[in-house]
């Protein structure tokens, strides 16, 4: 018995021993952090004039229309499609979803399309079923 605790006592050394050299190791190897110069190497933020306040009555900017987004339209309140735009986008998801797909019926809306062609080439993929 007294030779076991021995060999337990120098495996622990051993392995304290290695520990240290593998930490060595890695430390030399590690990349040197890099100098700081002071100088930013980006173009510096500019302080943009600020806009001049204006009196008179409000303009408000004028809403999307088809004519700015071809290819969708936007769903009615309950998130259903037109009949001319029935492809389903989930803008969240970036997927859509056609007629007569699995979660077609139970998917709301919030962009219409009018064929898979268009949905695709605003970035949205297909659902899988």
């Amino acid at each position: 018995m007294p030779g076991s605790s021995l060999r337990i006592t120098r495996l622990v050394a051993l392995s304290v021993l290695a520990s240290l050299i593998v930490g060595l190791v890695r430390s030399a190897r590690r990349q040197p952090t890099p100098t700081t110069t002071g100088v930013a190497s980006w173009e510096p933020l500019v302080e943009e004039a600020p806009t001049p306040s204006r009196s008179g009555p409000v303009q408000f900017a004028a809403t999307a229309t088809s004519s700015e987004h071809p290819g969708w339209v936007e769903p009615d309140a309950d998130g259903g499609c037109p009949g001319s735009h029935p492809v389903k986008g989930n803008t969240q998801s970036k997927i859509f979803h056609v007629p007569g797909g699995m979660s077609y019926e139970r998917t709301n809306a919030e962009r219409c399309y009018c064929d898979e062609a268009a949905a695709e080439a605003d970035g949205y993929r297909k659902a899988k079923r």
